[in-house]
C-alpha cells in the first residue's frame, strides 16, 4: 500500500511559515488542507493520514492551543475523510484514513522530567478523539525513543483496542533509534508490546531508512512501514529545500517492497509528485517478486554488570567501608598551563586527602576539561579523582562518549550534576542544551555500568564508575529537593556532596528528610576569604548563611585577618557536621590550596556518630 508524502512540506511551499502551528490550520484555514489532502489522493495514494502530528497537548501548550486538542484532532479527521470520500464519490476510488500521532516534544524520564504516566495520558487524550473522530488506523511516527513508543501504543491499545496501530521509530545517520536502540531491537520489543505493523519514517533519508527496515525484517514478522524523508534538506537561496528526486523515491519503494514492506510513503520534503512516481514504480511491480518473510531472530541484550563498590576504585572502598572520606575541589585553569594545580594536588595528597574533586566548567565559565585536569593529575601525583561532571552542555549522544572516553583512560568516580544556567557565567550569548538533568545522567551512567548504553546495546564491559549526586539542604523548595535525591537514589546514585554548609541546623533537617533513602554524605565545606565573598554566595549564589557568621566576617578589618577567619569558621562547620556525615570535600577558594590545607588539617582521628 501507498502512503501520502509531507503535509508541512507543502504547507511551506504554499507561503506557510514554520514558526506556525500547522496542526491549527485544521481550524483556520481547512481549505488548504483538505485541498492537500486530495492532492496525495489524486497521486495515487491509498492511505492519507490526519494533519495531527503535533496535535498533542504538549506541544500545542507552546503556541497556546493546549486547550484545542479535542477541536484540533475532530478537525484533523473530518477534512481527511472528506477527502477520501470525495475521492470514492467522484472516481471510485478507496483510501483509508490514518490518524497520525507524532512525539510529544518533551523527554521522558528517566532521561527526562515528563512522567511515563503524563506521557500516556498526553497520547490517550489525542488517539481518544480520532478514534471516535472515525479514523481507520492509527500511525504513531517519527518516535526518537522506545520508551515513548510504548507509551503511545499502550495508551493506543487502552482506548482505542480496535484500531490497527503502525508504529514507526526514526534513526539516525548510523542507522540506530536516537535512544541508541538498534533497529532489529527496537523491531522485536514493538512486536512483544502488540504493534500491528512496524516501520521507519523521517531519518536521513531513502538509504538509512531502507537500511534500517531491512534489520527490522528479521527480527519481526509484522507488516512493515517505511516512509522516509526525500534526503536531508540543502539552503538554496535562504530556503531548506529536499533535493530526492521523485525518480529517486520510486526507486527507494522497489528497494523496500523487495525487502518486505508493505506500506511505503514519506516523509519531510516529499510531495504529491514523489509520491506520483512511487504509484508509477509499485503498479509496475510483480507481485510475485516480493521476497518471503524470513523467520524471527531473537535480540539478546547482554548485561556485564558492575564490580561492587568496593573495587571499582580508592575511593570507592572507602564509602564502602564507611571510612570518613577527605576530599578537596580543585578547579580547572582558564588556559593550558595546569601546573599550579597539579602541584597544589600533590601537597594536599602528602597531607593524606584522598581524592580531589574537579568541577565541569563551574560556573557557566570555558576552562581546561575537567576530564584533562583530572587524568593529569592522577598521572603526575598518584592520587584519585572525581570528575564532577555536568549534563548541562552536551547532547545525550555526547554524554555517552564523554563517559565512554572518562572509563577507558581510567577514570572511576563521578559526580552527575545539571549545571548552573550558562547566562550566569562569562559568555552572555552562551545556551545550555540539557537534553537530560541530573537524574537522567545517574540514569545514562548506571547504565554504562551495566555494560550498556542508552539504546541497551551491550558495549563489551562495565564502565565501573562510583556514582555520586549532589544535594542542596539550604535550597528554598526543599521538598522539591528531597523528591529530586530520592529519584537519584533510585537511578543508582551511591554518595552525595551537598552544597556549601554554613547552617548545622539545615543539614540535620535535611539529612532527617532523606533517612529512608540514605546514602553516604559528603559535606562540602567552603573557608570564606572576605565578608564580600560571603556576601556572594549569600546573595548571588543562594547559599544559606547565618548572620552570626556574616558579622564575624564584617568584623575582620584586613585581608589576613578575614582569611584567618574564614579558616577557623570552616574548621569550625567541619568538627559540628563530623558526627553527621561520611565525609567532607573542602573548597580552595580561588585557587588557595594552602587555605584548604589548613582546614582539612584539622580532620584528626575517626569522629563518633551520634547514633553511638
Amino acid at each position: 500500500m501507498l502512503a501520502d508524502g509531507a503535509m508541512g512540506t507543502v504547507l511551506y511551499a504554499r507561503g506557510i511559515f514554520i514558526n506556525r502551528c500547522y496542526d491549527e490550520l485544521n481550524l483556520s484555514d481547512p481549505g488548504l488542507i483538505l485541498s492537500v489532502h486530495e492532492e496525495y489522493l489524486q497521486a495515487g495514494a491509498e492511505i492519507v493520514e490526519t494533519n495531527t502530528f503535533g496535535a498533542n497537548r504538549f506541544r500545542l501548550t507552546l503556541h497556546g492551543l493546549g486547550s484545542k486538542v479535542r477541536e484540533i484532532n475532530e478537525a484533523g479527521a473530518r477534512l481527511a475523510r472528506q477527502a477520501v470520500d470525495r475521492l470514492k464519490e467522484k472516481q471510485g476510488g478507496e483510501a483509508w484514513v490514518a490518524g497520525s500521532i507524532g512525539p510529544l516534544g518533551v523527554r521522558l524520564e528517566p532521561l527526562g522530567k515528563t512522567g511515563l504516566d503524563e506521557a500516556r495520558a498526553a497520547f490517550a487524550e489525542q488517539i481518544a478523539v480520532l478514534a471516535a473522530s472515525g479514523v481507520d488506523l492509527l500511525i504513531v511516527e517519527t518516535m526518537p525513543a522506545m520508551n515513548e513508543a510504548h507509551e503511545a501504543l499502550a495508551a493506543a491499545k487502552a482506548v482505542a483496542p480496535e484500531l490497527p496501530v503502525v508504529i514507526m521509530v526514526t534513526v539516525d545517520d548510523e542507522g540506530n533509534c536516537l535512544d541508541g536502540s538498534s533497529p532489529a531491537h527496537a523491531a522485536a520489543l514493538l512486536t512483544e508490546w502488540g504493534a500491528s505493523a512496524v516501520g521507519v519514517n523521517c531519518s536521513t533519508g531513502p538509504t538509512t531508512v531502507l537500511t534500517a527496515v531491512e534489520a527490522m525484517r528479521g527480527a519481526t514478522a509484522l507488516p512493515m512501514a517505511a516512509m522516509p524523508n526525500a534526503g536531508l534538506p540543502r539552503a538554496v537561496e535562504g530556503r531548506n529545500i529536499y533535493l530526492c528526486s521523485p525518480e529517486y523515491m520510486a526507486s527507494f519503494a522497489r528497494k523496500a517492497i523487495a525487502a518486505g514492506v508493505q506500506i511505503v510513503g514519506g516523509c519531510c520534503g516529499t510531495t504529491p509528485n514523489h509520491i506520483r512516481a512511487m504509484r508509477a514504480a509499485m503498479r509496475a511491480l510483480d507481485e510475485q517478486a516480493r521476497v518471503e518473510v524470513p523467520g524471527i531472530t531473537p535480540v539478546v541484550t547482554t548485561e556485564t554488570p558492575p564490580a561492587p563498590l568496593g573495587q571499582r576504585s580508592r575511593f570507592g572502598s572507602l564509602i564502602a567501608e564507611g571510612k570518613f572520606v577527605t576530599m578537596v575541589e580543585v578547579v580547572p585553569p582558564r588556559g593550558i598551563d595546569c601546573s599550579r594545580e597539579i602541584e597544589g594536588s600533590a601537597m594536599l595528597a602528602q597531607l593524606g586527602v584522598h581524592a580531589i574533586c574537579v568541577p565541569d566548567s563551574q560556573p557557566a565559565s570555558a576552562r581546561m576539561s575537567a576530564q584533562s585536569l583530572c587524568i593529569q593529575i592522577q598521572q603526575h601525583n598518584g592520587i584519585e579523582t572525581i570528575l564532577d561532571y555536568t549534563c548541562r552542555d552536551r547532547k545525550i549522544h555526547s554524554i555517552q562518549s564523554d563517559l565512554l572516553g572518562a572509563s577507558s583512560i581510567g577514570l572511576r568516580n563521578i559526580v552527575c550534576r545539571t549545571g548552573e544556567p550558562p547566562k550566569i557565567g562569562n559568555y552572555l550569548d552562551a545556551t545550555a542544551v540539557r537534553d537530560v538533568d541530573s537524574i537522567g545522567l545517574v540514569n545514562i551512567v548506571e547504565r554504562l555500568n551495566h555494560g550498556l548504553d542508552i539504546g541497551s546495546n551491550s558495549i563489551g564491559a562495565s564502565t565501573n564508575f562510583t556514582i555520586g549526586v549532589v544535594a542542596d539542604p539550604g535550597v528554598g523548595d526543599i521538598e522539591n529537593e528531597v523528591r529530586r535525591f530520592v529519584y537519584k537514589v533510585e537511578a543508582g546514585a551511591e554518595y552525595a556532596i551537598t552544597h556549601a554548609v554554613f547552617d548545622l541546623r539545615l543539614l540535620e533537617s535535611f539529612l532527617e528528610r532523606i533517612k529512608d533513602h540514605r546514602i553516604p554524605i559528603i559535606a562540602c565545606i567552603w573557608p570564606l576569604t572576605s565578608l564580600r565573598n560571603a556576601e556572594f554566595l549569600k546573595n548571588d549564589l543562594r547559599i544559606s548563611m547565618p548572620e552570626e557568621i556574616m558579622l564575624r566576617m564584617a568584623q575582620a578589618r584586613t585581608p589576613e585577618a578575614a582569611t584567618a577567619e574564614g579558616i577557623k569558621i570552616a574548621q569550625e562547620m567541619l568538627a559540628a557536621v563530623r558526627p553527621y556525615v561520611e565525609g567532607v570535600q573542602v573548597s580552595a577558594p580561588f585557587g588557595r590550596f594552602d587555605v584548604a590545607a589548613e582546614v582539612i588539617a584539622s580532620v584528626t582521628a575517626p569522629a563518633k556518630k551520634r547514633s553511638e
